[in-house]
C-alpha cells in the first residue's frame, strides 16, 4: 500500500508541474499583453519651438544668436540621451533669417536626431516676396527627411494607434506680418480631419497660438475665436502646443490643453516633453519643461531680456499634470 501511494503521490506531483507551467505561460502571456496595451496608450514626444537658428548673427538683445547652434545640439543631445521618443516637432521658426542657405544649415544640424521629427512653418521661416515660399520652404525639408513628404505646408500623420498628430500652418505669406492666421481652406481640412478622428487623441501643433498665453496685438491669430469655436464642438482630448510668444504656459479648457513653449534662444531658453496616457475613462497629460545645460549661455540670456518672469511661468506652466476625462464621464 506504501509503494501504491508514493506512485500516485509521484504521478500527482509531476502533473502539478504541468499544470503550474501552463499558468505560468499563461500569466506571462497576460502581463506581456497587458504592457503591451499600455505601451500602446501611451504618446511620448517632445517640443522644440523657436531655435531661430542662425549661423552668422550676433547676439542680440533678445535673442542668443550667436549660440543658437549650440543651444540646438544641446537639445538633440538631452533628446538623444533621454529617449525613447515617437517623434520630435518643431513649431515653427527653425531659422532666424528665411534664405535657404539656412535653412540648409539648420537641417544639417537634425540629421543628428535620432527619432522621427516634424516641422511646422513659421513667420521666421519664409520670406514674403522672396525666394524661400512655403513651398520652397517643405520641399526642402522633404529632401532632408524621410518622414515629411507632400507638398502642403499643413498635414497630418498617426505616430500609432489611438493618436493623430495635426500639423497646421498659420502663417500669413501675402504681406510682411507677425500676426498669423488659418485659411478656410485649412479649416475645411482641420475640420475633415478632426470628423474623421473623433475616437483618436488629437495633437494639433501650430506656430502662431490659437489660444494665446498673454496678449499682444502684433502677435495673434486674427481668427482665434473661430479656430477655438471648432475645437469645442469635438469632445475628445485636443491637446494643443504652440510657440511664436517665447514664453512657458498651459492651460485647461475642458477637454482641451493648451500648451506654450518657449524659444530656445530666449530665456529660459527650454524646450518641452510631452507625456500622454489615454485609456477608456480618461487621459493624462503630463508636460515638463526642459532647460539647457548650458547654463552660462542661459544666465547671459537671462540679462539680456525684461519680464523673465513672464517667459518663465509659473510652476505648473513649466511642470504639470492634466487630467481629461472621456465624454461619458463629463458633466
Amino acid at each position: 500500500m506504501a509503494k501504491k501511494f508514493l506512485k500516485k503521490e509521484k504521478k500527482e506531483s509531476f502533473g502539478q508541474k504541468i499544470v503550474n507551467f501552463i499558468l505560468t505561460i499563461v500569466l506571462v502571456c497576460v502581463i506581456s499583453s497587458q504592457m503591451c496595451t499600455a505601451a500602446n496608450n501611451n504618446l511620448r514626444f517632445a517640443q522644440i519651438s523657436d531655435s531661430h537658428f542662425s549661423s552668422f548673427e550676433e547676439n542680440t538683445s533678445y535673442k542668443m544668436l550667436k549660440n543658437s547652434t549650440e543651444l540646438l545640439n544641446d537639445v538633440i543631445f538631452q533628446l538623444n540621451t533621454s529617449g525613447p521618443y515617437d517623434f520630435i516637432v518643431f513649431t515653427g521658426d527653425l531659422i532666424n533669417k528665411p534664405k535657404e542657405s539656412e535653412l540648409e544649415k539648420f537641417l544639417i544640424q537634425t540629421k543628428k536626431i535620432n527619432y522621427p521629427w516634424y516641422a511646422c512653418v513659421g513667420n521666421h521661416d519664409i520670406a514674403v516676396g522672396g525666394t524661400l515660399t512655403k513651398t520652397r520652404f517643405k520641399k526642402i525639408i522633404n529632401s532632408h527627411n524621410r518622414n515629411m513628404h507632400g507638398d502642403s505646408s499643413y498635414y497630418a500623420f498617426t505616430p500609432k494607434k489611438g493618436f493623430r498628430i495635426i500639423c497646421l500652418d498659420s502663417i500669413i505669406d501675402y504681406k510682411i506680418t507677425t500676426n498669423g492666421e488659418i485659411s478656410k481652406e485649412e479649416i475645411l481640412w482641420l475640420k475633415e480631419e478632426l470628423d474623421n478622428h473623433t475616437k483618436d487623441v488629437i495633437v494639433i501643433c501650430t506656430h502662431i497660438p490659437i489660444d494665446e498665453p498673454y496678449s499682444s496685438s502684433d502677435h495673434r491669430l486674427y481668427n482665434e475665436y473661430e479656430l477655438k469655436s471648432l475645437l469645442k464642438s469635438y469632445k475628445n482630448p485636443i491637446i494643443v502646443i504652440q510657440g511664436h510668444y517665447h514664453c512657458a504656459r498651459a492651460r485647461q479648457n475642458d477637454n482641451i490643453v493648451y500648451i506654450t513653449t518657449p524659444s530656445l534662444v530666449t530665456y529660459p531658453n527650454a524646450f518641452r516633453v510631452i507625456n500622454i496616457n489615454s485609456n477608456k475613462n480618461r487621459t493624462l497629460v503630463d508636460i515638463f519643461l526642459k532647460e539647457t545645460n548650458l547654463k552660462e549661455t542661459q544666465k547671459r540670456s537671462k540679462l539680456r531680456v525684461l519680464g523673465t518672469e513672464l517667459l518663465y511661468g509659473q510652476e505648473e506652466d513649466r511642470n504639470n499634470t492634466f487630467e481629461i476625462k472621456k465624454e461619458k464621464e463629463q458633466k
